[in-house]
């Protein structure tokens, strides 16, 4: 996590030529360009947050393709063995490396 940690998700990064901070940046373009071609955008999209960068879940539902598919898990039903069957459970996961 933090200085390490991007410094770690930056060698893999460039070892197999993907984006560094697409992930942690989680823009609604990064998310379209996983979803779309799998036909997944007109899906549900459930949000799993730590609340750490709350900036990421304001521009998702700002998005006029992503934004009405959001699904918030309520912070009292949320915790990580729950989180984890969440994302194994998901026809597409997208996860957060940070």
């Amino acid at each position: 996590e933090g200085e390490p940690g991007l410094k770690l998700l930056g060698r893999i990064a460039n070892k197999v030529g993907c984006d560094p901070v697409a992930a942690l940046d989680m823009t609604p373009e990064y998310v379209k360009s996983i979803l779309e071609p799998r036909g997944m955008l007109e899906h549900p999209i459930l949000f799993i947050t730590d609340h750490q960068r709350p900036e990421i879940l304001e521009n998702l539902l700002a998005d006029p393709d992503i934004g009405p598919n959001i699904r918030l898990i309520p912070d009292e039903a949320s915790w990580v063995g729950g989180d984890i069957t969440l994302a194994v459970m998901a026809n597409v996961f997208i996860g957060n490396p940070a």
